[in-house]
């Protein structure tokens, strides 16, 4: 799923014709809500691929008028990111915008929590923040325990994953973003949200790695004395490098 803030839509799904349409309807709810749907199909299955996403939209609930579609070759949407960062770049402005994003794991028992009071009661209420916004389910099946990554913890096999990919012209409105991104967490932590970061950047303590990676931490520790004793890799995300 993709939201997005009004007049701040994106997406590869519709062509530049329908953009006034689409930024109309975000002006008018403030916060628009897109699931964006993939089908492949081949040479045998062209014949049927409407039929086959008629019976995929049957039951969902949309606003009439607004299913917009694009038929690209596999490559073309395996690279539809880099399409638009060379787009960006003809127009000069790749270079210029800075980028405080919040990536987040929520768990599914409080996802909707979430949906209001972050997305709802701050960044609409706020106005300061420029999307996309990207909403996807996960499996936790599909995790390796044995890996460094942490998920939510909670005895469930779905959680979401949350890119809120903010967007800022100058580094005063992308400080407006980061302080904002604080409160998020923050408000996640009274909430009782427990909410993971990935590549979390606003950690300072080794206490607060500690909470990060929970009954993972010592392991973790381990693996870091075994392969990297000097630490040297990644001294930046300063998980062991506390001055």
């Amino acid at each position: 799923m993709k939201k997005s803030p009004a007049n701040n839509w994106r997406s590869s799904f519709f062509s530049i014709h329908d953009e006034a349409k689409v930024n109309s309807l975000a002006s008018n709810h403030g916060i628009i809500y897109s699931l964006e749907v993939v089908q492949y199909y081949d040479d045998f299955s062209i014949k049927t691929i409407d039929e086959e996403l008629d019976e995929m939209f049957n039951g969902l609930s949309f606003k009439t008028g607004f299913i917009f579609k694009k038929d690209v070759t596999f490559v073309d949407f395996l690279n539809r990111v880099r399409t638009e960062e060379v787009k960006l770049r003809s127009e000069g402005f790749w270079d210029v915008d800075h980028h405080p994003w919040l990536n987040l794991f929520v768990p599914k028992s409080h996802i909707l929590d979430f949906n209001q009071r972050v997305f709802v009661d701050i960044i609409k209420k706020e106005s300061k923040s420029s999307g996309p916004f990207l909403v996807y389910p996960m499996t936790r099946k599909r995790w390796d325990y044995k890996t460094s990554a942490v998920i939510c913890d909670e005895d469930v096999d779905i959680f979401y994953t949350v890119g809120l990919l903010h967007s800022a012209r100058n580094v005063e409105d992308g400080k407006i973003l980061d302080d904002q991104n604080k409160r998020i967490l923050m408000l996640c932590d009274e909430l009782g949200i427990k909410v993971k970061q990935y590549l979390p950047q606003y950690y300072k303590t080794k206490e607060e790695w500690m909470k990060h990676f929970g009954s993972k931490w010592s392991v973790f520790e381990e693996r870091k004395a075994k392969y990297d004793p000097k630490m040297i890799l990644s001294p930046g995300q300063n998980i062991f490098n506390f001055s």
